[in-house]
C-alpha cells in the first residue's frame, strides 16, 4: 500500500516508523529542511512540501492510496497557515488524484470548547472558544466537504498527547510547586501515542469515515492528574487558588464510545504516570 504522511512531527513520525514495519511504501513530507535527513530512515520517499503549494502536494499524492494529515502548528499565530491552508490545498488537489481513497486527519477535541465538564460526543455541536479553535473547526469542515463516494475522510479528535519523549512529567514538571488558578476540577482528556498509532492504523485498515473522538477512559480532573504526576516523581504539589478563574479554555468529558463501538481497543485506557 502507498501512503503519504503530510507532516512528520511527533505523531507522523511514529506512524511512519510503524507503517514501515508493515512493509508499506511511504512518502513523508515536512516543511522543515533540517528534518529531511532524519526522515529518510522512516520512509522510502521524503519531500519538502508547504501546505499552500498545490503543485508540489499534487505531485506528492500521485499514486497514493491513503493520506495521513498530521500537521502541528509551531505557535499560536500559525494555526491558519498550518491547519486550514493545508486542508484547503489538499481538498483542492484531491479531485485530481483519484488513487487516494482515504484521508485520515488528526484533529483536536478543542473544537468542543468549554462545556463546564459535561460529556460531549461526536454529535455534540462544536463550540470553539477562540480564533484558533475556530480554525480547527474550519479545517475539519474543509476536509469533510472533500469526501466523495470513493473518498473517505476520517477525522480523529485527539485528546492531549503524551508518550515516549513527551511524558506527563515533562509536560507538567515545570509548574510543580506553583500556584494555579481555579480549583483543579476541570476535566482533562488525554491519549497515549501508542493509542494514536493504533487508532490511525485501525482507521486505515477498516476504512473509517467521519468523526471519531480519540481519548482514553481516565477523564481525570486536573488536580488529580497533577497530584498523581507529582507523587509519582517526588515533586512538590501545586496549590490551587479558587479565587482566580481557571485559565484552561477546554473543560469537557470527551466520550470515546464511538471508536470503541467500531472495534478499537485502547492499549492504555488509563493514564501512564
Amino acid at each position: 500500500m502507498n501512503i503519504a504522511i503530510i507532516g512528520c512531527g511527533y505523531v507522523g513520525s511514529a506512524m511512519a516508523r510503524f507503517w514501515q514495519t508493515q512493509g508499506f511504501n511511504l512518502t513523508a513530507t515536512t516543511t522543515t529542511p533540517d528534518k529531511l535527513e532524519s526522515l529518510t530512515s522512516m520512509a522510502q520517499t521524503v519531500k519538502l512540501v508547504r501546505g499552500d503549494d498545490a503543485e508540489s502536494l499534487k505531485a506528492t499524492l500521485q499514486g497514493q492510496e491513503v493520506v495521513l494529515l498530521s500537521v502541528g502548528a509551531k505557535n499560536a499565530n500559525s494555526y491558519a497557515e498550518t491547519y486550514l491552508q493545508t486542508a484547503q490545498t489538499l481538498a483542492d488537489v484531491l479531485p485530481q488524484v483519484p488513487t487516494v481513497r482515504q484521508v485520515i486527519y488528526t484533529g483536536s477535541y478543542a473544537v468542543y470548547g468549554d462545556r463546564q465538564g459535561a460529556e460531549v460526543t461526536e454529535t455534540t455541536p462544536v463550540a470553539p472558544v477562540n480564533s484558533n479553535g475556530e480554525i480547527l473547526v474550519q479545517t475539519e469542515q474543509t476536509l469533510l466537504n472533500a469526501a466523495t463516494d470513493t473518498l473517505n475522510i476520517c477525522i480523529l479528535r485527539l485528546g492531549g498527547i503524551y508518550g515516549p519523549g513527551r511524558e506527563l512529567v515533562k509536560i507538567w514538571g515545570r509548574v510543580a510547586g506553583t500556584t494555579r488558578p481555579g480549583d483543579g476540577s476541570d476535566i482533562t482528556n488525554w491519549v497515549h501515542l501508542d493509542d494514536i498509532v493504533g487508532a490511525i492504523e485501525f482507521a486505515r485498515a477498516n476504512r473509517l469515515n467521519g468523526i471519531y473522538n480519540l481519548v482514553d477512559d481516565a477523564h481525570l480532573p486536573q488536580a488529580e492528574l497533577l497530584s498523581q504526576v507529582y507523587q509519582t516523581h517526588n515533586l512538590p504539589p501545586v496549590q490551587w487558588d479558587a479565587s482566580q478563574k481557571s485559565s484552561r479554555p477546554y473543560n469537557a468529558k470527551v466520550s470515546n464510545q464511538k471508536i470503541k463501538d467500531a472495534g478499537y481497543r485502547l492499549r492504555y485506557p488509563q493514564m501512564q504516570f
